[in-house]
């Protein structure tokens, strides 16, 4: 197990900002509502976009292996070891993608992740889940919601993907011992739209687990209510790539406490 010790800006009062790293075909991108056919490229060194963020002020870092989720089973471990060296020390990596099997997230966790994010596998088979927390801990063990029209979806990125209520989801997970959730509006997702707040509030509202955010964020305002709402952390990608994010202001307004 790897020890990352974090050089903070200043507190966030438990609030994680993870800058995403999306990897297909070892370039980082972007989709728009999951769709694969729906791909901007924004950089073809992922190593290098890791550092930048950590040298922005980047505690977390949420990575995931696209092509590994389409697949079933992890396809960019070599880019994703190779990000994980690069700023070992300085920033924890959440890795999901694909990780559907022990054998995939032991190996995910050898690569020096700090956590690893858990998807169609832990809706599938929530006792799953609950193995390999009681394996890792739950520290190292979150579970990604992907949500569209009130249901959590395996593989999320597939249009018609059965789906099961996400309250339901959620307490099934939960029961499990899974303390933290990565919830993604699918309908939100790349398109700068601002966050589901409505469906955030509704989880956080349901009293189970630690509520990441993540699909439509676009501002420093849009993480703030994020944060103001009770979610725990909040993921941004396209927005960051594009400009209408700065890291390093945004964290320096979480750690100011502003609202």
């Amino acid at each position: 197990m790897v020890t990352v010790k974090h050089e903070r800006i200043g507190e966030s009062g438990g609030f994680d900002l993870l800058p995403a790293i999306d990897l297909r075909d070892g370039r980082v991108v972007r989709l728009v509502e999951g769709d694969f056919a729906r791909e901007t490229a924004y950089s073809d060194d992922p190593t290098g976009v890791a550092e930048a963020l950590a040298a922005a002020g980047a505690t977390w870092i949420h990575v995931v292996d696209l092509d590994g989720a389409r697949e079933g089973a992890p396809r960019n471990t070599a880019v994703v070891a190779d990000i994980v060296a690069s700023i070992t020390g300085r920033v924890s990596v959440e890795l999901g993608g694909g990780l559907r099997t022990e054998a995939a997230v032991d190996a995910a966790l050898a690569t020096g992740c700090a956590r690893v994010v858990v998807g169609t596998a832990a809706l599938e088979d929530p006792a799953f889940v609950g193995g390999l927390v009681r394996r890792h801990g739950p520290g190292r063990i979150a579970v990604g919601l992907d949500v569209r029209d009130g249901l959590a979806v395996g593989e999320g990125w597939r249009s018609g993907a059965a789906g099961t209520p996400v309250l339901d989801a959620t307490t099934r997970i939960t029961d499990e011992g899974v303390e933290t959730l990565v919830v993604t509006a699918i309908h939100r997702d790349g398109l700068l739209g601002g966050p589901d707040v409505e469906l955030l509030e509704l989880l956080i509202g349901h009293g189970r687990g630690r509520i990441i955010a993540s699909g439509g964020i676009s501002s420093i305002d849009d993480v703030l209510a994020t944060r103001q709402i009770g979610c725990a952390g909040a993921i941004v990608g396209r927005a960051l790539y594009e400009g209408r994010i700065d890291l390093r202001l945004t964290l320096i307004a979480l750690a100011a406490g502003l609202d």
